[in-house]
Order: structure tokens, then sequence, then C-alpha cells
């Protein structure tokens, strides 16, 4: 079975920063493109980060690409979500994805990911 978890979220100042790590088993995790979203109270899920099967090619919303970072160790089949400068518009919960379907996927759209871990919080007082 797949399987996903995020991990490091937490509660932080305006200001901070955080590194979010997730970590997958179940498939060959090198062949696929992973992403990171956001979600939160009342809001729609958002697409905040994706990364293609050998981390060549990185996607970043416009609201986080001056700040966050995205990279894979496919070694240890693990994901990471640097986070600088954090605001409180970040708070939200942050959920890992797998895009299993396609091979050289390097797309970030919601609907396109197939496999979700339980999501990790993020609040971020002023």
């Amino acid at each position: 079975q797949v399987q996903v978890e995020e991990s490091g979220g937490g509660l932080v100042q305006a200001g901070e920063s955080l590194r979010l790590s997730c970590t997958a088993s179940g498939f060959t995790f090198d062949d696929y493109a992973m992403g990171w979203f956001r979600q939160a109270p009342g809001k729609e899920r958002e697409a905040i980060s994706c990364i293609n099967w050998n981390g060549a090619g990185t996607y970043y919303a416009d609201s986080v690409k001056d700040r966050f970072t995205t990279t894979r160790d496919n070694a240890k089949n693990t994901l990471f979500l640097q986070i600088n400068t954090l605001k409180p518009e970040d708070t939200a919960t942050y959920y890992c994805a797998l895009e299993s379907r396609r091979l050289y996927y390097t797309g970030c759209a919601t609907g396109d990911f197939d496999h979700w871990g339980r999501g990790t919080q993020v609040t971020v007082s002023s």
C-alpha cells in the first residue's frame, strides 16, 4: 500500500523558518512527481510547490516562490519543504502528495495527485 506521511509542522512566530519532511513508501519513489499543498480553514486546497521525478524541475506558486524551497532525496524516499520568513497567511495544514499515474509528470494541479498524507499543521503567530 502507498503510504505518505508529513512531519515538521508547529507553532512559530512570523519571520521564523520551518523545514517540513515527507516520507513515502509502497512505490518506486524516484519514478514520480511529488507536491506540497496547503489548506487553510474555509479555503480550497492550494498547490504551492511540485517537483518532478529527479528534482530537476520545480514549480512554485507566486505567493511562495521567494521563500519556499522544495527538494527531494530519492535514496531516502523523502521530500522536503524549506519555508523561510514565515507569514501569518502561511498558516494552514500542509499536505504532501504523489502523482502516480504518469511518468515524467511536470505539472502541479491538485486534481492530478492521487495519494495524500494526512497533513502537518503550520501555525504562524503575528
